[in-house]
């Protein structure tokens, strides 16, 4: 049996840890019931309680078991306290006070002092508990009976009545004939005895022979009908309900009279006490656990409406937070994506191959025309800060959004303009007869004047589209003219080989710093949320554990553990959409290399795979330049459109507890038709605006954002720069789509 006890440590453990989370007032009846529940599950004793309203003979039904006058009895309520009763080789009592004093005494006088109440029916305060050891043969088998003070009388007497009642497992209800459960015995057997898990009782009916007999046998099958109605858990065979005359049963014991005392009723009741004890006592855990799980119910459901609350706020703060985080992620791909699309449009226009194709004849002719700083600054540096600063926005996009580091600069610049030797002239410079030398233009270059700076300029062009390297020797003669060509070749061919060397390794170092400006810091929490975590854990590792606990001893329950909560790191991390990049030599970067063996290899004659000149005016875009264009507009829109979001979100918070975020506002604006205007003018507007993007009148706006990228893409002036009459048609068009899709947009 020690055993068993020894194995309920854990559970008592865990309800009392569970208490603790509970923060309950000390005088609160669950914390008194936990102490209860919990001192009596290690407590080895079999307790027998004896329980009724005052004046109902508890006392005198002890005495006379015990057989003597141990206990107090007086006519007028006089226990004071609850009195429990050991066994002991003599008689004593043992006082302790609440302030740790212990008062020792042979026989029981001093009951008189302290477990009676006062003049005033008072209990006294100072009392902690008293406890009376007697040589019985019952009480030595392990039982312990406990005299509690009468009910009905003072609340602090109900209230320490119903506290010890717990800790009981069995119960002897004491009921007066004369006035059988009046109104606050039935309220009590009720909500003290079955709404706890007490169901181990049995029913005492004193003050029977104080009837007449026909009364007698009316009170009789009341008694019965109460017994029944009460399914008592005791042991199969044995009745709920006994008679005991308390009084002559005490006077007999006292006189020794044993025909007497079985006619009080008193030794049939004994002989079942004893048996039934018998029986419960070796398994007294499936007594006490009845009650153990009632009051475990209660710490559950406590602990369950403190859980609760805190795991839907935290869960409503992570979704905030977490949508606050999508966004900026969401944004910072988007920027990152854009970004990388830019420096790869400026990384492959740096290209040597592609500069040389682009450029290399413009600038050959410019540099033998003495316009080569004019033709640098108006083409090249043009088309130059154009894809810088496409690239550079993305920076600025995201410093705005972030506030992280700022962006610096993207700056290329170019090297010193190329400087060419002439070589000695012939004797004879007017020989224009070789191919491709006729002018291509009227003005004089600072190289040579004349005939001869005009063959020089068109022999640049001859030379860069002609191979003669594999002509014979005769054919491949050359003349003052095609020498001075080729080094204007071979200068810018140097010029743009440096440009593109420096470009491509400035933009390789921006475009690793880049990290540092697209991604964001996910902040720590407010530590008021970092202490409900941690509150929230204590209390779920403490439901848990009560759960398990439960288990072990067979008590089943309706909750569901809770699942364990992920560890929460609340330091600040980090977000970047950008790859780790490891900076590589162009000794052994393969496309540097290349770049420079081809810078080695290419001299002043040839390059190969090379177009014709660029034409000076600039050509009709591409669809693919336009969708291009078009994709680059749809990026800055959403990007606008999660900055507005993010602040609809902080302010809704400040305004309104229960907000939704601005990815659901959006959504909910996206699927539901645009809301009527007030005014016939506005509808007017809004219904030419539908006729212009070629929708019906309750499309959503989604469907106009559809529409309106078809026709952007469609009409798009660029797509018509040679054309001026459709270029103009595209102008006039685009003005009545944009306005048509401002108006939906904005409603």
């Amino acid at each position: 049996m020690q055993q068993q006890y020894e194995g309920y440590k854990k559970l008592v453990d865990s309800l009392k840890s569970a208490s603790a989370l509970l923060n309950l007032d000390h005088k609160s009846q669950l914390h008194q019931d936990i102490i209860t529940i919990c001192n009596h599950l290690v407590n080895p004793s079999f307790r027998i309680a004896v329980f009724g309203p005052f004046n109902h003979g508890k006392s005198t039904l002890l005495n006379a078991m015990l057989g003597n006058r141990t206990l107090p009895i007086d006519l007028i309520p006089t226990t004071g306290a609850s009195i429990t009763v050991n066994y002991g080789s003599d008689v004593r009592t043992r006082i302790m006070l609440v302030d740790g004093t212990e008062i020792y005494r042979n026989g029981t006088e001093i009951l008189q002092q302290f477990a009676i109440l006062d003049g005033n029916r008072q209990m006294r305060k100072d009392v902690a508990s008293v406890e009376v050891f007697c040589p019985h043969p019952f009480l030595e088998t392990g039982v312990e009976f406990l005299d509690l003070p009468g009910t009905n009388d003072r609340d602090e007497q109900d209230n320490l009545v119903r506290e010890q009642l717990l800790s009981a497992d069995l119960v002897i209800q004491l009921l007066d004939a004369r006035k059988l459960m009046t109104l606050g015995e039935r309220e009590n057997l009720r909500d003290w005895l079955l709404d706890r898990g007490i169901k181990t009782v049995i029913f005492v009916a004193n003050f029977l022979n104080l009837l007449e007999p026909d009364e007698q046998k009316q009170v009789q099958n009341r008694l019965l009908f109460v017994a029944e109605s009460f399914r008592a858990e005791l042991p199969p065979g044995f009745s709920n309900l006994y008679r005991v005359d308390a009084l002559p049963a005490l006077r007999a014991r006292l006189k020794g009279d044993v025909a007497a005392a079985n006619s009080s009723g008193l030794a049939a009741f004994e002989t079942a006490l004893q048996n039934i004890v018998g029986i419960l006592q070796p398994n007294s855990g499936s007594v006490r656990l009845p009650r153990v799980e009632a009051i475990a119910s209660q710490i559950q459901h406590s602990l369950k409406a403190k859980i609760d609350p805190i795991v839907i706020e935290l869960k409503s703060f992570d979704n905030k937070q977490n949508s606050k985080i999508e966004i900026k992620q969401k944004a910072a791909n988007l920027i990152y994506k854009g970004f990388t699309t830019s420096v790869g449009e400026l990384r492959d226009w740096l290209a040597l191959p592609k500069l040389l194709t682009k450029y290399q004849a413009d600038a050959a002719v410019a540099l033998a025309e003495n316009n080569f700083k004019a033709w640098q600054t108006n083409i090249l540096k043009k088309d130059l800060t154009q894809l810088q600063l496409a690239a550079i926005k993305w920076l600025y996009q995201a410093y705005e959004f972030f506030q992280e580091e700022r962006p610096q600069d993207l700056l290329i610049p170019f090297p010193h303009q190329p400087q060419v030797i002439l070589p000695p002239k012939p004797s004879s410079t007017d020989d224009l007869s070789e191919p491709g030398s006729i002018a291509v233009g009227g003005g004089i270059g600072w190289l040579l004047g004349g005939p001869v700076g005009a063959a020089v300029v068109g022999s640049i062009s001859y030379l860069l589209n002609k191979n003669i390297q594999k002509q014979d020797e005769q054919l491949a003669k050359e003349s003052y003219h095609q020498d001075v060509a080729k080094l204007c070749i071979t200068a810018i061919e140097d010029y743009l080989s440096n440009f593109s060397k420096q470009g491509l390794s400035i933009l390789n170092e921006y475009e690793q710093k880049s990290d540092k400006v697209i991604c964001f810091e996910v902040s720590q929490e407010p530590v008021e949320f970092t202490n409900k975590r941690e509150n929230l854990q204590q209390l779920q590792n403490g439901f848990n554990q009560l759960l398990r606990e439960l288990e072990k001893v067979k008590i089943l329950s309706n909750h569901q553990p809770y699942k364990e909560i992920p560890k929460y790191s609340n330091t600040k991390i980090k977000y970047s959409p950008q790859p780790k990049r490891v900076k590589i030599s162009p000794e052994k970067d393969p496309d540097v290399k290349q770049q420079q063996e081809n810078t080695a290899k290419n001299t002043g004659t040839r390059v190969e795979s090379v177009s014709t000149s660029p034409p000076k005016a600039s050509p009709s875009p591409r669809p693919e330049e336009v969708e291009a264009k078009f994709r680059d507009w749809e990026l800055n829109e959403e990007i606008a459109q999660m900055k507005a979001e993010m602040r609809s979100s902080k302010a809704c918070r400040q305004t309104s507890p229960g907000f939704k975020t601005g990815k659901q506002q959006h959504t909910t604006q996206s699927n539901k038709a645009p809301t009527q205007p007030k005014t016939q003018t506005e509808k007017d507007k809004i219904t030419r605006a539908y006729s212009i993007l070629g929708l019906p009148a309750n499309a959503s706006l989604a469907e106009v954002k559809q529409a309106y990228r078809t026709l952007v893409k469609k009409w798009h002036p660029d797509l018509f720069v040679n054309q001026p009459q459709l270029q103009k048609q595209a102008q006039e068009k685009m003005h009545l789509v944009n306005e048509a899709y401002t108006i939906l947009s904005e409603k």
